[in-house]
């Protein structure tokens, strides 16, 4: 069989009116089918580009015996999150495009079965990890997103004492606050994170490191080390005209007030502007998660503004499907240029340029070039700026020997993810900047792998100031 089992999907007319999850998933004897086109190759290619390194044809294979439990258990020995990452890693552009079934054919749903086994694992009502016995040492880890949540994960299986603290009141990261429910529900983000705890993970919520506590605090606590998985949550604008008006939000505000905030129930404390004509700048698959989210919240046009052609787009190309299947209106080789406002402050409409694409820039794509000659207007009562975020500088304020880029990320040695402070490391976007979940867990579990290392040499995390 050389094309792959389709997963069922909501219809784009009930999807809109929800934030109900799109994907369906496999049925078992869909999994089962799928499972069987894997070729088990002898070099595994799939393997060695996945991030996190799953055994992926030993999985599969576990999967076309009907043997779930033992395929799950594969899984998770690399993987802390299978259920998320099942949903939201890019499987397209990593192992599923060195498929050797892709050659003659499309490559093995990779993703599809792997949130397949984790969801069917997951339906049994008896879900418990072992917990293994302490070896008395402890480590700090500062952010509960993917990359903290992947270190966690092994360390715990080291028998590490683990204490995640979390600035928010929930864990989860970006997970949470920044991709919306329709793509992956946070029901699965707190089964991902019960899991964790279960091993005898502690979460500390509520908690700022920078500001509630410092990491001399954390030294005094007698952590062995700490990893810092803080994520890049500060917004970037563009610093044109009308930026400040009212109904101008970023992204990562947006998102987080629907997802971690229910913005969109009635009488919720942090609500957002249900703007009937929503312009979503940037083409990410954040910019895609922000347009989709205001559909559902009622706009009855939804642009997404893209400086550069379809073909740049570094969304993912299922997220991309949908939006279009659900109405979003994509504007390419556009560039916003200015927000127009009201007499009251509102946004009324924006100013736009045609572009063209001259030669590759350091990104390696068509630099975008303006022709002012060729501008318009589009009335547009919202707009969400969606053109990428930076690690926020709290903790390198309060932490002047951390070294940091002009960017604002801080500097790691790339073997070990140790920072310019002895027994702290980092990982994930507050280090590259905004990048992959998949990425951010590689991080974490690279810098588990040195701190265990480190630990195991008698090397201790002391900071005076």
């Amino acid at each position: 069989m050389t094309n792959r089992i389709n997963m069922h999907a909501l219809s784009p007319e009930d999807r809109i009116k929800s934030f109900d999850e799109v994907n369906l998933g496999y049925r078992l004897q869909d999994a089962l089918l799928e499972a069987d086109r894997c070729l088990d190759c002898k070099h595994k290619p799939c393997v060695d580009a996945c991030p996190v390194g799953i055994d992926i044809p030993g999985f599969i294979k576990k999967v076309a015996e009907n043997k779930i439990d033992e395929a799950y258990h594969i899984i998770f020995g690399a993987s802390s999150l299978p259920a998320v990452c099942g949903r939201v890693c890019p499987q397209e552009t990593q192992c599923e495009q060195v498929c050797v079934r892709g050659i003659k054919g499309e490559s093995v749903a990779i993703g599809h079965l792997e949130r397949f086994v984790a969801d069917t694992y997951y339906e049994k009502e008896h879900v418990l990890h072992e917990f293994i016995p302490t070896n008395e040492k402890k480590i700090a880890i500062v952010g509960s997103g993917p990359a903290g949540l992947s270190c966690a994960h092994d360390l715990l299986d080291k028998g590490y004492d683990v204490d995640i603290y979390e600035a928010l009141h929930e864990a989860g990261g970006v997970l949470t606050y920044g991709i919306p429910a329709f793509r992956l529900p946070k029901t699965i983000v707190r089964r991902e994170v019960q899991s964790l705890i279960d091993q005898g993970c502690h979460i500390h919520y509520d908690v700022m490191i920078g500001k509630t506590l410092t990491l001399k605090d954390l030294s005094e606590m007698g952590y062995h080390a700490v990893f810092v998985g803080t994520g890049a949550g500060l917004p970037k604008f563009m610093g044109i005209p009308g930026e400040m008006l009212s109904g101008v939000y970023s992204a990562n505000e947006f998102l987080t007030r629907v997802n971690l905030m229910h913005a969109y129930q009635k009488g919720a404390t942090t609500p957002v502007k249900h703007g009937k004509r929503v312009a979503v700048i940037g083409g990410g698959n954040v910019a895609l998660d922000a347009a989709r989210t205001a559909l559902r919240l009622g706009a009855s046009i939804v642009y997404i503004i893209y400086r550069r052609s379809k073909s740049e787009l570094p969304a993912r190309l299922e997220e991309v499907i949908h939006a279009e299947e659900e109405g979003i209106i994509f504007k390419f080789l556009t560039q916003i240029k200015e927000i127009n406002g009201d007499a009251d402050g509102n946004v009324k409409s924006i100013r736009c340029v045609e572009m063209t694409l001259g030669e590759k820039d350091a990104s390696g794509r068509p630099r975008p070039i303006e022709n002012p000659k060729k501008q318009k207007v589009i009335p547009i009562d919202e707009v969400i700026m969606a053109i990428g975020t930076t690690p926020n500088p709290m903790l390198i304020q309060a932490s002047k020997d951390l070294k940091a880029t002009s960017h604002g990320c801080l500097v790691v040695d790339e073997n070990t993810m140790e920072t310019s402070i002895p027994m702290v490391f980092a990982g994930g976007d507050v280090v590259t900047g905004s990048a992959t979940v998949i990425l951010a867990m590689e991080a974490g579990k690279k810098a588990a792998k040195a701190i265990d290392e480190r630990v195991s040499l008698h090397h201790h995390f002391a900071q005076k100031s």
